[in-house]
């Protein structure tokens, strides 16, 4: 099935249960403004809502990932200039990614900077190319980091490594942030695209809301205590085992055949 959402700053594009969300700012290293901001909430809202999504891909267009808040593009006249922006703008975004039922993957294509970098850490996958970097780039301009870096860096690399990220601004290569365990894969720049869908064949033919409780488990996990886990997986094991998919991976196996998940 295809399916593509016009958007003025986005590409939206749903092929064969694979979401792509591509940022369209290329001459702007698609840095952030208002639109794009709006924009991508939607485009979230989209791919959570439809059935035919099965695993969603973010990535950008050019030679940049995401190079964070477009700067010009602040509006320096509002006192409470970055409460707001972060409450209306980015903090959604990262709910909305951290809680949507699927798989999201990025597609590490160029430097992921500022808030760009949070957006890639929000993802439950990166997938980078060689020539990729991130940089946690806030105290270059004396501001600190925001969109969820705070938290996950830390529960990735530990505190101390996290603290000279953020308070150094230090640029990792893909291959010095596969190394530190926040990249999942590093491939040469030309081998990317068949990286990704080597994950995205597999996410859109797996039980997908399965693969959603899981994420919602992990998340979950990170402020719990061991008790709690062990109600909610409790919980959330009957939820799995009511599922169609489940009674489907079942029959596969009783039958010695590979299952055709519907991600219901």
């Amino acid at each position: 099935m295809y399916k593509d959402i016009m958007y003025k700053f986005l590409k939206y594009e749903l092929h064969e249960g694979v979401c792509t969300i591509t940022f369209n700012r290329p001459d702007f290293y698609n840095a952030f403004n208002d639109g794009i901001s709006y924009e991508f909430q939607d485009a979230l809202k989209n791919a959570s809502k439809d059935d035919q999504v099965r695993v969603v891909v973010i990535t950008g267009e050019g030679k940049a990932f995401c190079s964070g808040q477009d700067l010009k593009s602040a509006r320096d006249d509002d006192d409470k200039m970055f409460y707001n922006s972060l409450e209306k703008r980015y903090n959604p975004i990262v709910r909305a990614m951290r809680n949507l039922p699927k798989p999201i993957i990025a597609r590490l294509n160029g430097v992921a900077a500022g808030a760009g970098c949070s957006l890639a850490l929000a993802a439950d996958m990166i997938i980078a190319a060689e020539s990729a970097k991130l940089v946690e780039v806030f105290i270059n301009i004396g501001l600190v980091p925001d969109s969820g870096s705070s938290f996950f860096l830390p529960n990735l690399v530990g505190y101390q490594k996290a603290f000279e990220l953020c308070a150094m601004g230090t640029k990792i290569s893909a291959q010095e942030a596969y190394a530190m365990g926040i990249i999942n894969k590093v491939v040469a720049d030309e081998d990317l695209d068949e990286a990704v869908k080597s994950y995205t064949n597999y996410f859109a033919k797996a039980p997908t809301k399965s693969i959603g409780m899981i994420k919602k488990m992990l998340n979950k996990a990170a402020s719990s205590s061991l008790d709690e886990m062990l109600e909610y997986e409790k919980y959330s094991q009957q939820i799995a085992g009511s599922s169609e998919d489940y009674k489907e991976g079942k029959q596969a196996f009783l039958e010695k055949r590979k299952p055709e998940f519907k991600g219901k």
